[in-house]
């Protein structure tokens, strides 16, 4: 019997980096909302590597701080080595990262969690959904209490009929000393879903004073830390180093002899693990010709005992990975604190959901995270605010979608990819991913993303009034350099570059050879000066990819003139003469949203797509002329 009902505008399962930013999301859109977490302590957690950030996932950490999120905000306060990968390369491709003290990281979350109107966090294990007429409307605690609610995220990571592997060693949890959900597990599998399984893996984690450091190389971190939140200025948490040691023909000698045991090849697992990031017996085995492979020693905070082996994730017994990691220079004494393991757990295939996230057969129900085949935080902590915001805008009785399109922002991109393609394996996020990578920077995401977030309510008023700030400063500051300009004879005298015509050069001109900083034409135009040092790198950037960005700006005004083509919901592709049964299957499968999304489709073909072209755009002539 149910004993208690109480109700909810939105509710959140699961305190990971998805279900943390989908709960805060919904809380900042003004609605009810509760996050249920088997755990308390451990909302928050990295489970994995004690980073934020990186090559693509630096791009998503600050768009997700664009929308007000809080990763970039937390990873801020925590962060104890910044580095700006990619630096040597263009702008566009500048990845921003930072080990993470994992104790402040979680503290951080939870300061910002408890910061949040509207939200109530409760420890408790879901026993069921409660759905009818394909129609979320609560779920069921393992207590009998009911939780009423029209919009339900679901967030549960690696939880999900997770079992831990070690050697021939089998564990049932989400992670190491968490219990899996299985219940729920199989309460999803009975809804008819596509559901799947993937794997993945972390490393063993060290002994800081077992390992010799004399025979470690060391890297700093930035000078200057730049930080990920648009909210913050300086860093002003310590900096530390980290160590660099490699692998050894010894090291792989000991894996090759016994990778019969590591469940991935014997057959324990089943699931794909991810490409990108391979395990120590993957690596061995499929890269046979190298003689070592990098591992960067990252401490796990700065008093943690412990070190975290970046490089050797690993599912071989116990006794194999003692010996082959005594083998690594500077590793020789090293003591084991807890082994690594291997982790299979069920997903969703995401073709399942719409642009939303919500779950295409149950209104109401949304996913996030690890459990639509992602990999990684960043991955999970942007799909959901996605979700939140969404789960959100399902409570209107018409509800308009925060839907990010693949131009607008790499969340877009990786939502794209995900609800199109699906995740055969655990789908991580690169800058190669994204077309549009001169406009979709991680310098300017809060142009291209905060203006929407304030239209939709997500963003609150502290950001609201910064940004509004910023993109006043931004706009006073092209309009002077629009208005500023010099003879050649002037540039000439100031050793600038001048044209030969006689024809006057303004400042962003000078800047897009991008051998000149806004700072060397202060000489030239004293008036540079008032604009704030905050803004030069963006501004000098911009002025760089000129020429480019305009190119790419008409390229994404052709896409979407292709996306703006919607396909009606239901719609019937039998009407559509001429396209095979197999595209027909395609088609009624996924059930694409719009024309760009349908000519991502695997098989899907040139012909088809004029064929279902044309229908629409003549349904749509059709639509305008009876409306007259």
């Amino acid at each position: 019997m149910l004993d208690k009902i109480k109700n909810f505008d939105v509710i959140v399962i699961g305190g990971g980096h998805a279900g943390v930013e989908a709960a805060a999301a919904a809380s900042r859109m003004g609605v009810k909302t509760v996050l249920v977490t088997m755990n308390i302590e451990t909302i928050g957690e990295m489970s994995c590597n004690p980073a934020i950030g990186g090559l693509g996932k630096g791009h998503l950490v600050r768009e997700i701080d664009a929308l007000d999120g809080l990763m970039a905000r937390a990873i801020d306060s925590s962060g104890i080595q910044f580095r700006m990968l990619n630096r040597s390369r263009g702008p566009a491709v500048h990845g921003p990262r930072s080990q993470a003290d994992r104790k402040l990281y979680k503290k951080a979350i939870n300061i910002l969690l408890n910061e949040q109107e509207n939200l109530t966090i409760i420890e408790a294990t879901i026993k069921d959904l409660k759905i009818s007429e394909n129609e979320i409307k609560g779920i069921v605690l393992e207590n009998n209490e009911v939780y009423s609610s029209k919009s339900v995220v679901l967030t549960t990571g690696t939880f999900l009929g997770g079992i831990i592997h070690i050697g021939d060693e089998k564990i049932s949890a989400g992670r190491i000393g968490d219990k899996s959900s299985v219940i729920l597990s199989k309460k999803i599998r009975q809804l008819g879903l596509p559901i799947g399984r993937l794997k993945t893996g972390t490393p063993p984690r060290l002994k800081k004073n077992s390992i010799n450091w004399k025979k470690i190389e060391m890297q700093s971190a930035d000078a200057t830390p730049i930080p990920f939140s648009y909210m913050n200025s300086k860093i002003n948490i310590e900096q530390i180093k980290c160590g660099i040691t490699r692998t050894n023909l010894n090291t792989h000698k000991i894996i090759s002899d016994n990778i019969n045991l590591s469940p991935v090849y014997s057959g324990s697992i089943h699931g794909s693990g991810p490409r990108y990031c391979p395990s120590i017996e993957d690596k061995v085995n499929r890269f046979n010709d190298k003689d070592s492979h990098q591992i960067f020693l990252e401490p796990e905070g700065l008093e943690s005992p412990l070190v975290y082996p970046n490089g050797i994730s690993t599912s071989l017994p116990k006794k194999v990975q003692d010996n082959f990691i005594k083998t690594i220079v500077g590793l020789e004494n090293v003591i084991i604190d807890q082994y690594g393991y291997a982790i299979e757990y069920d997903y969703m295939d995401p073709r399942a959901l719409n642009s939303s996230l919500e779950v295409k057969k149950i209104k109401g129900l949304f996913f996030a995270g690890q459990i639509n085949g992602t990999t990684g935080y960043e991955e999970a902590a942007a799909q959901g605010i996605i979700a939140g915001i969404n789960a959100s805008i399902r409570l209107n009785e018409n509800p308009k979608w925060f839907v990010l399109d693949r131009s607008e922002a790499y969340i877009g991109v990786m939502i794209d990819d995900l609800i199109i393609r699906g995740a055969p394996e655990p789908y991580r996020m690169f800058t190669s991913r994204a077309e549009y990578r001169l406009l979709l920077r991680s310098d300017n995401a809060d142009q291209r993303l905060t203006e929407k977030g304030i239209s939709f309510g997500v963003v609150g008023n502290k950001r609201k009034i910064l940004w509004n700030n910023k993109n006043i400063e931004l706009n006073q500051a092209n309009e002077l350099m629009d208005n500023l300009k010099a003879k050649p004879s002037e540039l000439k005298k100031y050793n600038l570059p001048y044209t030969r015509t006689g024809k006057a050069r303004k400042p962003k001109e000078i800047l897009s050879s991008g051998e000149y900083l806004i700072k060397d034409l202060f000489g030239i135009w004293p008036d540079l000066k008032k604009i704030s040092d905050q803004l030069h790198p963006q501004l000098e950037t911009d002025c760089r990819y000129n020429v480019y960005l305009k190119r790419q700006q008409e390229d994404i005004n052709a896409y979407q003139k292709e996306n703006n083509i919607n396909i009606p919901l239901n719609f019937d592709f039998n009407k559509v003469k001429g396209l095979s049964n197999e595209i027909k299957d395609i088609l009624k499968n996924i059930k694409p949203n719009t024309i760009a999304q349908a000519t991502k489709l695997p098989g899907f073909t040139p012909t088809a797509t004029l064929l279902l072209l044309r229908y629409l755009k003549k349904q749509q002539k059709e639509k305008v002329f009876s409306e007259h």
